[in-house]
């Protein structure tokens, strides 16, 4: 049948655990401590089953005792009980989700921190569902079922060697069913672990779909597209229901036959024990003791057998997350800074992002001198953000050399000289929260009056009339402020960083020409600075001590 095709891993077993060692290193407090409550559960446990058996029997006097100490015993045990459930859930609430919040910041800077190519290989939606379900699955794998299995070991090993001291026979006739068990479980691995992977790389769709559709909710309307991005939701839900309808049945069908085989083996036990007791040879708290035995038996197999689908699912998990890994670390190091004023130098430089597309950039030399304005003019996809992105070393040429100098050094550019920049990208770049708080992003301990006189050079002292002044919430995006405002707001939060280079991309599209000129006489009054524009608007050439366009 189709679904029983599979899909081979791109890593190995032996990766996966180690990837899985790694990330349980930071969460062994949690491990120990669940594993801990539950191995003392299973002292717990057994000893209420031999508690029971001894009530049973003082009552029916088949031993001598007291029935009220039995039954005393029994109520402290389950006192116990309750208070390791409640330590449980304490444990699993409180550093559970500490482990899982630790877990996703490892995982945002490590994307942060590596390098970017100018084309992402996984959508936006896509990563926030590995970051969100897959982390939770591994962190909870980790601390959680890790655990859980060792005390379910624990109590199939003590139930049966507790049973073994009652009837041998009976033990041997179990102890037979673990290598039938082992060899269906890889049949069941393999299998499982494809259909999950579908089911998962489903799920990151609907996602990725639902994102963008909120993203985008303006141009939809426009464009009277509603119906069309229903469409395509319904297209991929319905891709996700046809693969989780497969894993289902797989599951089903396995678990079906799981259950019949341990209906079998109780229903031979309770005939072993009924006929044992009849002849004689069991009393009747010991053939309780028994049933307790085999269901405590057969309830650790259980639990193990649910493990399959956990490691697959674990298994499943981590995969996604090391694809997010693939990526290799940018430099890593202190941050470079040069002395103000500073260059930037291209020497004989070529970029392509794909061999198919030839060269974007094309044996360009070019030197945007110290403490000059330059302008970048081009046609779209002339490469003009493309240069910008290897200024920030964001992109590496394949050919050239592009380098960073003052009047005493000069260094190859790296991600490391990186804070010797201040870049406004075009478009609305403030994020959800205060005016105060997207400021800050530029600098950290800035002052009230620095960011007041940031927003007064970037021609943004409208903040300081609004009702709630440098407090006054933004939406998404910047949303409540117009594009002319939300731009020159991104200006000052970059004026705020205050450093040696200042790249402007299409920062004064949405100014009128007033505010513009106004804006341009304010950033350049510091002669400090190296100024360079990429722009379309030929009135901000006026401004500029050169031109470099790129054809």
């Amino acid at each position: 049948m189709s679904w029983l095709k599979r899909t081979e891993s791109k890593y190995t077993i032996t990766q996966i655990l180690r990837w899985l060692w790694r990330a349980w290193r930071g969460n062994r407090l949690q491990a120990v401590l669940n594993a801990s409550i539950g191995l003392t559960s299973v002292a717990v446990s057994l000893a209420q089953v031999w508690a029971v058996k001894h009530a049973i029997d003082v009552a029916s006097g088949a031993v001598n005792g007291s029935i009220p100490w039995a039954v005393a015993m029994m109520g402290a045990l389950i006192l116990c009980d309750f208070a390791l459930n409640i330590a449980g859930i304490w444990v699993r609430n409180l550093l559970g989700i500490k482990a899982q919040n630790r877990m996703q910041q490892r995982m945002l800077d490590r994307l942060l921190r590596s390098e970017w190519h100018g084309k992402e290989k996984h959508h936006s939606g896509d990563v926030l569902n590995r970051l969100e379900f897959d982390v939770n699955n591994v962190v909870n794998f980790l601390t959680e079922t890790i655990p859980s299995s060792l005390s379910t070991v624990a109590m199939f090993v003590s139930a049966f060697t507790y049973l073994a001291t009652m009837d041998w026979r009976l033990s041997l006739v179990i102890t037979a069913m673990i290598p039938v068990f082992v060899l269906g479980s890889k049949v069941y691995v393999r299998q499982m672990r494809s259909l999950t992977r579908q089911v998962r790389n489903s799920d990151s769709k609907v996602q990725s779909v639902l994102q963008e559709t909120i993203q985008h909710r303006m141009v939809i309307k426009t464009l009277e597209g509603d119906d069309t991005m229903v469409d395509r939701l319904e297209a991929t839900q319905s891709e996700l229901r046809h693969n989780v309808v497969k894993r289902t049945a797989f599951s089903v069908m396995s678990n079906l036959i799981l259950n019949f085989g341990f209906a079998l083996g109780y229903l031979v036990a309770f005939l072993w024990a009924a006929l044992r007791m009849s002849s004689g040879t069991l009393t009747f708290g010991g053939m309780t003791a028994f049933l307790q035995l085999v269901n405590k038996i057969q309830g650790p197999a259980r639990q193990l057998t649910r493990l399959v689908p956990a490691f697959v699912s674990v298994f499943t998990a981590a995969e996604r997350l090391m694809e997010l890994e693939e990526n290799p670390l940018e430099e890593q190091g202190d941050p470079i800074d040069m002395d103000s004023p500073c260059g930037i130098k291209f020497e004989n430089v070529s970029f392509r992002y794909n061999d198919s597309d030839g060269n974007i950039i094309d044996n360009l030399s070019f030197d945007f001198k110290p403490a000059t304005c330059t302008a970048i003019l081009g046609e779209t996809g002339a490469g003009k953000t493309t240069l910008v992105r290897m200024m920030l070393a964001l992109l590496r040429p394949q050919k050239g050399e592009v380098t960073i100098y003052n009047n005493v050094e000069k260094k190859v550019l790296s991600p490391r000289m990186r804070t010797n920049f201040v870049y406004v990208p075009q478009g609305n770049t403030l994020m959800s929260g205060s005016i105060r708080e997207n400021l800050r992003l530029g600098k950290l301990d800035a002052t009230e009056e620095e960011m007041k006189d940031a927003l007064r050079k970037s021609c943004a002292d409208f903040v300081m009339e609004l009702p709630d002044g440098l407090d006054t919430a933004c939406s998404e995006q910047g949303g409540g402020l117009s594009e002319g405002q939300a731009q020159r707001i991104a200006i000052a939060r970059a004026l705020l960083r205050n450093r040696s280079i200042m790249l402007f991309d299409e920062a004064t599209s949405a100014l009128d020409p007033a505010t513009e000129r106004q804006l341009l006489e304010n950033i350049l009054s510091d002669k400090s600075k190296t100024v360079i524009f990429i722009t379309h608007r030929l009135a901000v050439t006026d401004y500029c001590d050169q031109c470099l366009k790129l054809k």
